[in-house]
């Protein structure tokens, strides 16, 4: 299985961006945790990061060569982007929103998430660890596939 991991706007800034909103932990700290787990579970990860709408859409369009699943952070887009919401909704795969802080506990023009239907689920407001949990839903989705196909070939 292949998980690809994509970074929207000022993602590249954690550590640095605001620490009491976003924490302390750099994205390439966090995205070295994830390998660590995908490491253990076998899983193939890789990861983009992007300031730039039309990049994190092509990226999106790429995922249907050969990924099983996609955890985003579309930062800023989340709230303005038809774009990757269309995008995440054209590839059909499992897809893991993720957001550093709790975005319905900002200001009320972050609160709407235009890309969170398209998701299979939405991790917000728990720092850096919501990457570490999405990745362990991303693995539960994995699974659950995998036991549907072979309940289906069992028929």
């Amino acid at each position: 299985m292949k998980i690809r991991v994509i970074q929207g706007p000022n993602i590249n800034l954690l550590g640095l961006r605001d620490p009491a909103m976003y924490g302390v932990m750099t994205m390439e700290q966090i995205h070295e945790n994830m390998k660590l787990v995908c490491d253990q579970a076998g899983i193939e990860i890789e990861f983009f990061q992007s300031n730039y709408e039309g990049e994190i859409v092509d990226k999106i369009q790429e995922c249907t060569q050969g990924v099983d699943g996609i955890i985003i952070n579309p930062a800023a887009y989340t709230h303005t982007s038809i774009a990757i919401a269309d995008a995440l909704s054209s590839v059909h795969l499992p897809t893991v929103e993720v957001h550093i802080s709790n975005i319905h506990a900002r200001e009320d023009y972050r609160a709407k998430s235009m890309t969170a239907a398209a998701a299979t689920g939405v991790i917000a407001g728990f720092g850096p660890m919501g990457y570490h949990i999405a990745l362990l839903s991303m693995i539960q989705v994995f699974e659950q596939i995998k036991a549907a196909r072979a309940a289906a070939e069992k028929k």
